[in-house]
């Protein structure tokens, strides 16, 4: 009988060490800067087929799709990852899942850090709350893409929410010549609403040997809605995708909202990335921050290679 639970202590114990020692070969095939990473970001993450993979789920979000109750593995677990490129240092992306008030904030910081922002869309429809989801990108040493990258994760969930105001229905009629001096394009008045579309034909895009100008869907518009003092503006950039970075930059410093950014169309020469955007406040606000977008446009700013 000792000598049964001798043996059997023996096995206890060697079961002990075995798992241990798992424990750590797991460990130690993180290799060490992405095990930095991991601690300065505060997330959780596996190594695997040479790719670091971070997990930033929304499971403080109680989703529903049309009413159906969803778990946070159906489709709101944001992540982000990180792999070696030929010269060891990283290249990181990742896809980010924000409620519509973390959107821009969440945008700036990413952006002020030196982190892209490379699409903005939705993955469902009917879904409470609405969600969206933002594409990332860095290049660099992986503890630097941590600390960059990390004061955009820590805004997620710590937004408060922007309050809801309606448009003033009183004031000064939009004042259209005004708007279109600051912008330095003509518009066309429609109802209510004046709108100034900006062709993209420094492009030279071809479809067949067509030109694929304004009228094919090659530009770039500002509606504006609402009294000079009050307004609102919407709209649509075209860009090149070395301008993406810029255009973002400058909408949010001066105060517009992105709202998506995808393709429009598919295998155009060259690769034209869609943005749309939206305001309030001021007509004259809302057309100088408009106009500071374009006047990132067409500075043959190169695409990433």
């Amino acid at each position: 009988m000792f000598r049964s639970m001798s043996n059997q202590i023996v096995l206890v114990f060697a079961c002990l060490c075995f798992s241990l020692l798992s424990v750590s070969v797991r460990a130690q095939d993180v290799p060490s800067d992405y095990q930095d990473a991991l601690k300065l970001l505060d997330r959780k993450g596996d190594f695997k087929a040479g790719v670091l993979k971070v997990n930033v789920p929304r499971s403080d979000l109680k989703m529903t799709i049309q009413g159906v109750s969803t778990p946070t593995a159906f489709g709101f677990g944001g992540w982000l990852s990180m792999t070696k490129t030929s010269d060891n240092t990283d290249v990181m992306m990742g896809d980010l899942v924000l409620l519509q008030d973390e959107v821009n904030p969440v945008m700036s910081a990413l952006l002020d850090n030196g982190i892209e922002v490379t699409a903005l869309h939705n993955h469902f429809f009917w879904d409470e709350p609405h969600v969206y989801y933002m594409h990332v990108h860095g290049m660099g040493k992986a503890d630097d893409l941590a600390r960059r990258v990390k004061p955009g994760l820590d805004l997620i969930g710590h937004v408060t929410p922007t309050p809801v105001t309606a448009l003033s229905a009183t004031g000064t009629p939009l004042d259209t010549e005004k708007l279109s001096k600051i912008i330095g394009h003509p518009g066309e008045q429609s109802g209510a609403v004046f709108k100034i579309t900006i062709g993209r034909d420094d492009l030279g895009m071809k479809d067949h040997g067509a030109a694929i100008n304004a009228r094919m869907g090659l530009n770039t518009w500002a509606a504006f809605f609402g009294m000079q003092e009050d307004a609102v503006v919407a709209g649509d950039i075209a860009m090149l995708e070395g301008e993406v970075t810029p255009v973002l930059k400058a909408l949010r410093k001066n105060g517009l909202d992105v709202v998506a950014i995808h393709h429009h169309m598919a295998g155009e020469q060259p690769m034209v990335i869609f943005l749309h955007y939206w305001g309030k406040g001021p007509a004259e606000k809302l057309a100088n921050a408009f106009k500071a977008a374009l006047g990132e446009l067409g500075k043959g700013a190169q695409s990433r290679g």
